[in-house]
């Protein structure tokens, strides 16, 4: 069962979707181009809910009043920070997960000192498309928590040999590489519905494995 709400903070207002029970929350955040009612980000809500998690979806500003361009930086983590803490009020600790941009910001929140359980990357815009010597990581030697990377092979927002270099030798990263996979949902044998799934089963066995203490 889903509730929908209202995250507020300062700047703005925008909405917000709660779905399932129990002490792990687990904050999903959508991708540049896309909004919190996205089937894949849906998708994911309802699957890590079902694995007995509360999970909690937003609309980042730009997309709450329909624009296609994302805010400036500091406001997408003004929002984003708000909602974690929105989050946080209904759950005993927080996993911060996203999809692309939405990945991106929760490293900047981790790394700013959010208190996260771990990071559940999918698809992380490791560099703009064509332009791989604008690399994302100067945030990562700030982050100490466990972090989950969800990573397609043929990602053309992260070539492989620098994500080898960049992430996957992180000492606090586990990496599941979804072969053939590209940025979008489509491709190399792929479709939503299976990425999807995926990025659920995934991120279910990573939560338990950490709650375990078997993860790295």
């Amino acid at each position: 069962m889903s509730e929908k709400t209202e995250v507020t903070w300062d700047g703005g207002e925008v909405t917000a979707i709660i779905e399932g029970s129990g002490p792990v929350g687990v904050l999903v955040a959508h991708g540049a181009g896309t909004d919190h009612e996205h089937p894949s980000i849906v998708g994911i809500r309802g699957g890590i809910a079902g694995g007995g998690h509360t999970v909690m979806t937003f609309n980042y500003p730009y997309t709450e009043r329909g624009a296609k361009s994302p805010d400036r930086q500091d406001r997408l983590l003004e929002c984003h920070r708000a909602a974690a803490d929105h989050l946080a009020g209904h759950v005993d600790r927080v996993f911060l997960a996203g999809r692309s941009m939405g990945g991106r910001m929760g490293t900047y929140l981790a790394a700013e000192g959010f208190p996260t359980s771990g990071l559940i990357l999918y698809a992380y815009p490791l560099h703009p498309a064509g332009k791989p010597e604008k690399l994302r990581v100067s945030q990562f030697p700030e982050i100490e928590i466990p972090m989950m990377f969800f990573q397609g092979t043929n990602d053309a927002l992260s070539r492989m040999e620098l994500f080898d270099e960049h992430i996957a030798s992180l000492p606090n990263a586990e990496v599941e590489l979804l072969e053939g996979a590209g940025h979008g949902y489509r491709g190399g044998g792929w479709d939503l519905e299976s990425i999807t799934d995926r990025y659920v089963r995934g991120s279910l066995a990573w939560i338990e494995r950490l709650s375990s203490g078997t993860s790295r």
